[in-house]
């Protein structure tokens, strides 16, 4: 196949993959906002769905790129350990320096510090589908089309649950439901970036697969253990926190041992 094809192939795959996410939020226009309990489940629940995909969809395929790619496990897990280091210690930086009020009018809103907290939630996941959208495109450009279609499909699958985690998560503290919404959707879009980036510089995408992916398994487990976990168990529903997350990590186990 031409180059000029692989790529729209590889694009157009990590767009419809990426749609999945928009599939899943519209379930945030379906329902009315959650009470706090409510909340503190949905964002557990989300928590688990994204520590399912941390590690079934982010680690265990960097490792298999990098052996791939570099012939020998042990390089492979120093790649990916160095990734997963870089992208937590990213965003603690993003968290620590980057000021979170208005310079002006100051704190807004019902609850800055869980506002804080969503919206590194929000990065981890869009960081999380860039290397998504990427693994699409670079198996259209290593010239299995089956490959290609059956990442793009389990990654779409997988995104479902992942759009709804964003979306209702928005809405806990206060967003419009259409704003969580069109929020939700646009983590969805950084795929077909990575879709073209894979698809058009396949030699450099292999190369960096095992980096980036443990870079977007590190910024996911940053924000999870040092954001997500203290704030739901903070208002006394720990339990059902707790057993909300290991729901929404067998969902995920379960959707990307069957689609990925």
């Amino acid at each position: 196949m031409q180059s000029s094809t692989i790529f729209w192939m590889g694009f157009g795959a990590s767009l419809a993959a990426g749609m999945g996410t928009a599939l899943g939020a519209i379930g945030v226009l379906l329902f009315k906002r959650p009470t706090a309990r409510m909340s503190d489940g949905l964002l557990s629940a989300a928590a688990g769905v994204m520590l399912a995909a941390t590690f079934f969809s982010l680690l265990q395929p960097a490792i298999e790129y990098g052996e791939a790619q570099y012939d020998s496990r042990l390089i492979a897990v120093g790649l990916v350990v160095a990734g997963v280091i870089g992208g937590a210690l990213g965003l603690f930086l993003i968290h620590r320096f980057v000021p979170h009020e208005h310079f002006i009018i100051g704190r807004q809103g019902p609850d800055n510090k869980a506002m804080e907290r969503i919206w590194l939630f929000v990065l981890a996941i869009t960081l999380h589908n860039f290397p998504e959208g990427m693994a699409v495109g670079v198996g259209f450009a290593g010239g299995d089309l089956g490959k290609g279609l059956s990442l793009a499909i389990g990654i779409g699958l997988q995104n479902i649950p992942e759009g709804l985690a964003v979306a209702a998560a928005l809405s806990a503290i206060g967003y419009a439901r259409s704003q969580a919404f069109w929020v939700a959707c646009l983590t969805g879009l950084v795929e077909p970036v990575g879709g073209a980036f894979g698809a058009s510089a396949t030699w450099l995408a292999a190369a960096a697969m095992p980096w980036i992916l443990g870079m977007a398994a590190g910024a996911m487990l940053f924000v999870i253990s040092d954001e997500i976990i203290p704030e739901t168990h903070r208002g006394g529903h720990q339990e059902l926190a707790t057993f909300s997350l290991l729901g929404g990590f067998c969902v995920m186990m379960v959707l990307d041992t069957v689609f990925g």
